[in-house]
């Protein structure tokens, strides 16, 4: 993607001003006025939808069985989502899915 032979810090100061300007664009110009109900509706979901994003490779492709499928990922992240359902409590879904990573691991060697 990057030509071979581009100094490095040319690639850093590129990538610096792109993530400068799309922060700019939101708080700097639109920062001051309020914002539409809809799009704060739909705003309020970002956060919901980043920790699965996060979580969701390391359960599906974990780097430990290197890249292999794992019962114990799998029902770990199967009880977080249970009890996140349940309970609508994020800390108590987080616990949830490592105490029973931890159990699997230790259960299945």
């Amino acid at each position: 993607m990057i030509p071979e032979g581009t100094p490095i810090w040319l690639v850093i100061v590129i990538l610096g001003l792109g993530t400068f300007l799309i922060r700019f664009s939101f708080l700097g110009l639109i920062g001051d006025r309020q914002l539409p109900e809809w799009f704060l509706r739909h705003l309020r979901y970002t956060s919901v939808a980043v920790l699965p994003g996060l979580v969701a490779p390391l359960v599906v492709w974990p780097a430990a069985t290197d890249g292999q499928l794992d019962p114990a990922r799998l029902t770990a992240a199967g009880m977080a989502v249970l009890v996140g359902v349940v309970t609508k409590n994020v800390i108590a879904s987080i616990f949830a899915g490592g105490l029973t990573l931890y159990a699997m691991l230790f259960l299945l060697g």
